[in-house]
């Protein structure tokens, strides 16, 4: 069952859209946060507290959006981030992402926890493709990963530091999801409710996540009163282990889930190219500081090093405009794409990036900003920090 696209002229549509179509528990594994969620409403809520100061007067009959990083070019400030499980909300969603993402002109993260295999992003969705790798306690498992992701002709990888351990996503707990998902007296009315997606479930192979197949069960344990993920995942990797991995992976490499301005230095002293600013999207620790809030701390520290970017709570175009003004060099995308996929496959992951594309052309004409190098902090009401102490790396 395919929601109609046209009437979703917002990422809240398409969400609202998603919802819809899937059932309840399989919606909450994707929306949901850590714990009371507090985080997870403090990332959006951030953006919504950031006022701006348009100028006026200024020729933006033409805006353009291009910017670069590692010196290639992206057609927008916005690179796909890693979501992973896709494929069990929409199958094939991971190459419907990925090639969204390529005609649009930005990266793609393919997440260790997705639905598709690295070869299968890199043949059937040729683009600017990134690997993030969550560091497993099978290092030999991890580093083939690694070596396949060169092999493959991936351009950067992705290190995620913030899951030493999984969070306690109580939704999921409730739900009792897990992974491979099997019908519950909790959960089969919500199959039953949604046909369409049940059948599709049902009468077909189910996905599986080729990077993680034959690790332990990733099935809920109630012990631990922990969600479906984190397990497998390595709580002593530490820096001379990145130092290890940075060794070992001779293109760009991404350090992700960096929110306090402490760790900069260290991190940066490695060799990496390029930190993101991340909580995981809500979903580890609860009460964790919004990345917006952090985002003007980290480029401080940063101080034009490496480009500085940030995910976590982005879901219009102004969003993409704040952040840019406040010293990111552009946003990963996670919930706000996964909702298009959600809701329509590729088309509708082309209409989430079509409405923020949209959304940042407007939010730019308002204020007066005709190229994406131009959006400063001179266009906030209140900025965090003065503007002319952030620098832009590309």
């Amino acid at each position: 069952m395919r929601s109609n696209l046209n009437d979703c002229y917002s990422i809240e549509r398409l969400r609202a859209a998603a919802r819809r179509r899937l059932p309840r528990g399989v919606f909450d594994f994707y929306d949901g946060g850590a714990e009371d969620e507090v985080t997870l409403a403090d990332n959006s809520s951030a953006f919504q507290r950031v006022r701006l100061s348009p100028r006026v007067l200024r020729d933006v009959a033409r805006v353009d959006l291009s910017t670069e990083l590692f010196a290639q070019a992206m057609g927008m400030p916005m690179a796909i981030g890693p979501t992973g499980a896709v494929g069990f909300g929409w199958r094939g969603g991971d190459i419907d992402l990925a090639r969204a993402a390529a005609a649009h002109g930005i990266p793609y993260t393919l997440s260790t926890s997705a639905t598709a295999s690295i070869e299968e992003i890199a043949n059937q969705a040729p683009g600017r493709h990134w690997f993030q790798a969550y560091i497993l306690q099978d290092k030999d498992r991890l580093h083939a990963l690694i070596d396949r992701a060169l092999a493959a002709d991936y351009e950067g990888l992705v290190i995620t530091v913030d899951l030493p351990v999984g969070g306690k996503r109580e939704r999921d707990l409730a739900n009792g999801l897990s992974f491979p998902m099997k019908l519950t007296h909790r959960n089969i009315g919500q199959f039953l409710r949604k046909p369409f997606w049940s059948l599709n479930m049902l009468l077909r192979q189910p996905p599986v996540m080729p990077s993680l197949q034959g690790l332990a069960s990733l099935a809920t344990d109630k012990t631990k009163m922990q969600g479906v993920a984190g397990r497998n995942y390595d709580p002593s990797f530490d820096l001379n282990a990145l130092r290890a991995l940075r060794e070992r992976w001779p293109r760009k490499l991404i350090v992700k889930g960096v929110v306090n301005p402490a760790d900069v230095d260290a991190i940066v002293d490695v060799g990496i190219d390029a930190l993101v600013v991340s909580n995981h999207g809500g979903r580890q620790l609860d009460t964790c500081v919004a990345t917006l809030d952090a985002l003007p701390h980290i480029v401080r520290a940063v101080n034009g090093r490496i480009p500085v970017l940030l995910d976590g709570g982005v879901r219009r175009g102004s969003d993409v405009f704040k952040a840019r003004a406040l010293g990111a060099h552009g946003v990963l995308l996670g919930r706000a794409t996964l909702y298009g996929v959600m809701a329509g496959g590729y088309a509708g992951v082309d209409r989430a990036l079509t409405i923020l594309r949209d959304e940042l052309i407007r939010t730019m004409q308002l204020c007066a900003t005709a190229t994406v190098a131009e959006i400063d902090g001179s266009v906030l009401a209140a900025p965090t920090t003065p503007r002319q102490e952030l620098t832009h790396v590309d």
